[in-house]
């Protein structure tokens, strides 16, 4: 019985993104351990309004006064690391840098016949 690991890595910061996920393949690669991945999300362009006063609760008919939107992008990487246990836990473990959004899937894997 082993574990598929999932990371899926999320960031607006590309280059950070890239140097993570280049760092994640070569420990990986190093130890032996089997990698799917990095697999790419097409990037997802978000699109926040600015306001620049929350409504009062005695002024609730009035609409805030917006600014526009703050425009960003968001960049995703999905990482799976097959077996490996140990590998797997200290990778997901490992402390990311800030602006790095990190999700991690384990699931059970049973060979046929079990």
């Amino acid at each position: 019985m082993s574990f598929v690991t999932r990371l899926t890595l999320q960031s607006g910061d590309r280059a950070v993104l890239e140097s993570v996920v280049e760092d994640i393949s070569e420990t990986v690669s190093r130890k032996g351990a089997e990698m799917k991945g990095p697999h790419s999300s097409p990037p997802e362009r978000l699109h926040v309004p600015l306001h620049s006063r929350p409504a009062a609760d005695d002024d609730a008919e009035a609409e805030p006064r917006t600014f526009g939107n703050w425009n960003y992008t968001v960049y995703s990487r999905q990482i799976e690391i097959v077996g490996h246990d140990e590998l797997a836990r200290s990778v997901a473990g490992r402390d990311f840098p800030q602006s790095i959004h990190v999700e991690v899937e384990v699931e059970q894997i049973r060979s046929m016949g079990s």
